[in-house]
């Protein structure tokens, strides 16, 4: 088994539209990045590539490439899955959280989940998202950005 962990932060920004797992969400901000700054796939497929022991989405999707701006972070998911199952890995399960102080994501997360379970091609109850404040501290707390965490533990296909 390989276990990976992944870490993003996008800063928040007007004229943006706020896409969090894939789900596009009504809000006065969204997050500023060359792709649509999905910080919760980015978080996902940076703990892929980690387990993988394939380096980080920089490396894979660089912000200098032209053919990357404003693409789904969706999209760049299903190639991390297709280098996962050429490795001869499939998700064992997914944990993920989300960081921010608004825009309240209870109402999302169980589409988020559906949409990170289908670009696995895995079972819904592998895949698991919260989200949680920090309680006015720190750049999430100030309302500037939002971040996520993910962690993944992969399993050798049988």
């Amino acid at each position: 088994m390989r276990i990976g962990h992944g870490y993003d932060v996008h800063r928040l920004a007007a004229g943006r539209e706020l896409v969090i797992g894939g789900v596009s969400i009504e809000h006065e901000f969204g997050l500023d990045g060359h792709s649509d700054a999905d910080v919760l796939v980015h978080a996902v497929m940076d703990a892929v590539l980690g387990a993988l022991a394939l380096g980080d989405i920089g490396r894979h999707f660089p912000d200098t490439d032209a053919r990357h701006r404003g693409i789904s972070s969706m999209a760049l998911l299903r190639h991390v899955v297709r280098l996962m199952d050429q490795a001869g890995f499939r998700l064992g399960n997914l944990d993920a959280t989300v960081v921010a102080e608004a825009p309240k994501f209870a109402p999302f997360t169980p589409q988020m989940r559906e949409n990170l379970a289908g670009a696995f091609d895995a079972p819904i109850d592998r895949v698991n998202v919260k989200a949680t404040t920090e309680e006015g501290l720190g750049f999430t707390g100030a309302r500037t950005g939002i971040a996520a965490h993910a962690v993944v533990l992969l399993e050798p296909k049988v």
